[in-house]
């Protein structure tokens, strides 16, 4: 899946990055070591089988630390990948190449690490009609880039932002009364422009939800895989349900096969290793 957004609301984020490398003074090795005119192309590869993602960042990051690079793709940000296989090729002063090149490999083996990972857990929904989905589990300030990388790797979002929906977790729960009350809250005050999801632990909790009405999804949390069969037989297509906690790679394709619609996983964009890309002359 082929996900872009604007350079416009990227780059702020490439920018800050940029500039926590270059640091006050530049870079002071490639400004003393390369002669200047040296001209170079550049080659991005990847070193290990995967999923890419981040190759928009990379060539953002070139381009702001020098527009004069020529940034040419050869690859799309969700393509898989082997190793050898060429991503992209950057030519032009090789002392620009070289005060990008850190920032835009960061970027872009983090990115593909989060893809790879989330195109395994997808890998496990197979013959099932389960969509695997990220959290708000992402690192502070990177949370867009993260959750692009979630759909290049077949995976889809969650919620970008507490603005973005109501989702009503135990600890609301807990503050606001019961399920009842918070329920009949949403009813009262939410626009009808909003969707609701609520957590529940526990059957009893669910049933409750189902006699109440006012959600429209619910997230099945931590429980055990016979209890999300129970869940989705006592649901009966009504609402859409969501299981999260506890999501390991080696649990999904029996998750699935119970018949939820959605399988969270934080570990999507907190566990992800970086996948190993190599930049070389």
């Amino acid at each position: 899946m082929t996900a872009t957004l604007p350079d416009l609301i990227l780059e702020p984020l490439v920018r800050n990055a940029l500039m926590e490398d270059l640091g006050a003074y530049g870079d002071i090795t490639t400004r003393t070591v390369i002669p200047s005119g040296t001209r170079y192309t550049a080659r991005l590869q990847a070193r290990e089988a995967g999923t890419v993602s981040g190759l928009q960042i990379a060539a953002l990051a070139f381009r702001l630390v020098d527009p004069a690079l020529s940034v040419i793709a050869r690859r799309t940000d969700g393509d898989a990948i082997a190793p050898g296989d060429l991503l992209m090729e950057i030519e032009g002063p090789a002392a620009s190449i070289l005060s990008a090149e850190r920032v835009a490999l960061n970027f872009a083996g983090r990115l593909s690490g989060i893809a790879t990972q989330t195109r395994a857990f997808v890998a496990e929904t197979a013959g099932t009609n389960a969509r695997i989905t990220c959290t708000r589990k992402t690192t502070p300030g990177l949370r867009i880039v993260q959750k692009m990388a979630v759909l290049h790797g077949g995976g889809f979002n969650h919620r970008l932002s507490l603005s973005d929906a109501i989702l009503i977790k135990d600890n609301h729960i807990a503050a606001a009364g019961g399920i009842r009350p918070v329920l009949r809250a949403v009813k009262a005050q939410a626009s009808h422009m909003v969707r609701t999801e609520i957590e529940v632990d526990r059957l009893d909790q669910l049933a409750e939800v189902l006699d109440e009405g006012g959600a429209d999804a619910v997230l099945l949390d931590n429980m055990d895989t016979p209890t999300l069969r129970e869940a989705v037989a006592m649901n009966a297509g009504r609402l859409v349900l969501e299981a999260s906690g506890n999501m390991r790679l080696e649990r999904i394709a029996e998750v699935a096969a119970t018949g939820v619609d959605y399988i969270s996983a934080g570990a999507l964009t907190h566990s992800a290793r970086t996948l190993d890309l190599g930049l070389d002359f």
